[in-house]
């Protein structure tokens, strides 16, 4: 998925939030563009305080950039502006609504380069623009499945079409249960251990169950019944037992665990054989509930096993 975002979309997103205003450049703003791929090679962040030797993309001018640059002489000054402006920045904020320069203005213009001003200050543009820019341009992909809030943890249930993810959301969703997202979630990784799920557009709020065709799971269960995002933390995958091996010993114990990975993260997964009269939603809200108890360090498995050798050294 190829991720950009522009100067324009950046300014509409945070236009209110940051009282941002044009100085320059407003009449290409939706040609100027950042991509994800232009931050993989680069060094720098994707936003921060005025830098000529590592330059980030959205540069930000708070007082002491302003004064330094009066601190230049005449040519001197003039060379370090043309240098930032070639850099092709996606846009110069100046922060505390400061007076902006005649001539960095007139560059701006001339070099159709987006210029902004804001009553924030500095540190302030800097974490509500970064924070922004890396999540708009986080690695994100699409995964087959349900996404749920169970138990407060997120919840991706998969298998093969027909298994029943559907109908097993519908019957977590009259348990209490949140629906994110039916049928194609997309999950953005926003951290180095975070994945964030959430539902596209097209697909808010609805639930396709065979059978009885699309349903709006809010006006059907109320607000409650449907969140935003959340993250993922467990997949539970769905399979038909006939085409499985019967479990080993030891996994009779542990029970049929195991990993998947999404994007740069292994996420613990944890497979459910679907057979006539298995009640599916309690199984899974047993196994949320397992998975809470183990990133906890409680192991009712290893436990158990723990209490059967201490039997035995006494039996002994």
């Amino acid at each position: 998925m190829n991720l950009s975002i522009s100067a324009s979309q950046l300014f509409e997103g945070q236009r209110d939030k940051l009282g941002l205003r044009w100085l320059a450049g407003e009449r290409t703003g939706t040609q100027r563009v950042l991509e994800a791929v232009d931050t993989v090679a680069r060094r720098p962040s994707l936003a921060g305080y005025l830098n000529i030797i590592y330059p980030n993309k959205v540069q930000i001018l708070g007082s002491e950039e302003l004064a330094w640059l009066d601190s230049l002489d005449p040519r001197q000054r003039w060379d370090t502006i043309v240098k930032i402006i070639d850099f092709r920045p996606l846009a110069l904020v100046i922060s505390k609504n400061q007076s902006c320069p005649d001539d960095l203005r007139h560059l701006a213009e001339e070099s159709d380069t987006p210029l902004w001003t804001s009553p924030r200050r500095g540190h302030e543009l800097l974490n509500h623009l970064q924070y922004h820019l890396a999540r708009k341009l986080a690695p994100r992909v699409t995964l087959h499945g349900v996404f749920m809030e169970i138990y407060s943890i997120g919840v991706l249930i998969t298998g093969e079409s027909g298994a029943g993810k559907s109908e097993l959301a519908l019957e977590l969703v009259t348990r209490g249960h949140r629906l994110v997202a039916d049928d194609a979630p997309e999950f953005t990784q926003i951290a180095p251990d975070v994945l964030d799920g959430a539902c596209p557009d097209l697909l808010q709020d609805l639930l396709e169950v065979r059978g009885l065709g699309v349903l709006n799971v809010r006006q059907m269960f109320g607000d409650t019944s449907v969140k935003k995002n959340k993250y993922l933390r467990l997949i539970v995958h769905l399979t038909k037992p006939a085409l499985e091996p019967q479990p080993a010993g030891l996994e009779r114990l542990t029970g049929d665990l195991g990993s998947r990975r999404v994007l740069d993260l292994d996420v613990p997964m944890i497979t459910l054989p679907v057979m006539p009269g298995r009640n599916l939603a309690v199984l899974t809200e047993a196994a949320a509930r397992t998975h809470i108890l183990r990133a906890k360090g409680v192991d009712p498995a290893a436990a158990f096993m723990a209490r059967h050798s201490h039997f035995l050294e006494r039996a002994e």
